[in-house]
C-alpha cells in the first residue's frame, strides 16, 4: 500500500512531457513511436485502479497467498516507478532502463494475480503491465533514436512496435483474455496511429492491433469450449 501510495502522488511533485531536445543528441520531436497525447490519459485509470485494489486488498485478502504471490513483485514496480518521472527528467538512457526494471515485475505480477479476484487484483495489474510494456519500448525507441543507434526515429518506430508486439502477445498468451493486458497495448497501437496519420508506421501498428485481437478472440473461443 505505501508504494501505491508513493507512486500515484509522484506526479504530484515532478512533471513530464516526454524527452526534451537537450537529454539527447538527435533531438526527437513528436517521434512516430510516440502515440498521441490523449492516450497517455490511461494512467488516470491506472492509478486510481491501482489505489482501489491496495485498499481492497489490505481491506479483505491481507493474508491471502494467492494476492501475496502478486504483491511482491507489483511492489518491487511500483517503487522503481516512484522516482521515474524524475529520473526521466534528468536521463533518457536512465528512465529507459528504469521503465524496463519496472515492466518486468509488473508482468509477472500480472501472470500471478489471482483469477479469483479478477476485477480488483488482474484487470489493474494487467493493464500496469500492458502500458509499461508499450512504454518500455516507447522510450527504447525515442533514446535508441536520439542517439543514432543503427535507425533513425522511424526504423525505431518499426523496432519498437514489433519488438513490443512480441513480448505482449507473449504474455498474452499465458492470461486469461478476460484482463486488461492485450487490450491496453492495443490502446496503445491506436495512440500511435493517431499520432501520425497516414503512414507506414500506421499500417505497421494496426497490423499489430490485427495480431492482438486474433489472439485474444482465438482465447475467447479456446475458454468458451472449455467444458464447465
Amino acid at each position: 500500500m505505501i508504494f501505491t501510495v508513493t507512486f500515484v502522488v509522484s506526479p504530484y511533485f515532478t512533471s513530464f512531457s516526454g524527452f526534451t531536445p537537450d537529454q539527447l543528441p538527435i533531438p526527437q520531436i513528436d517521434p512516430p513511436i510516440q502515440p498521441a497525447g490523449y492516450a497517455f490519459a490511461i494512467w488516470g485509470l491506472i492509478y486510481g485502479w491501482l489505489v482501489v485494489s491496495a485498499i481492497f486488498g489490505i481491506w479483505k485478502r491481507r493474508s491471502d497467498p494467492a494476492w501475496d504471490a502478486m504483491r511482491t513483485p507489483l511492489t518491487i514496480s511500483l517503487a522503481l516507478g516512484t522516482p521515474w518521472l524524475w529520473v526521466a527528467n534528468q536521463t533518457a538512457i536512465g528512465a529507459t532502463v528504469l521503465i524496463f526494471a519496472m515492466a518486468v515485475p509488473a508482468i509477472i505480477a500480472t501472470l500471478r494475480a489471482p483469477r479469483a479476484d479478477q476485477w480488483l487484483a488482474l484487470w489493474p495489474v494487467s493493464i500496469f503491465a500492458g502500458w509499461l510494456t508499450a512504454a518500455s519500448f516507447v522510450s527504447l525507441g525515442s533514446t535508441a533514436a536520439g542517439y543514432g543507434v543503427v535507425f533513425g526515429a522511424t526504423g525505431w518506430a518499426f523496432a519498437g512496435i514489433a519488438l513490443a508486439l512480441i513480448v505482449a502477445l507473449g504474455v498474452q498468451r499465458r492470461l486469461t483474455p478476460i484482463s486488461g493486458y492485450g487490450l491496453t497495448l492495443i490502446w496503445a497501437l491506436v495512440g500511435i496511429i493517431v499520432a501520425n496519420g497516414m503512414t507506414q508506421v500506421t499500417a505497421f501498428a494496426a497490423i499489430g492491433i490485427v495480431a492482438m485481437l486474433a489472439l485474444l478472440a482465438f482465447q475467447v473461443r479456446q475458454n468458451a469450449n472449455q467444458p464447465a
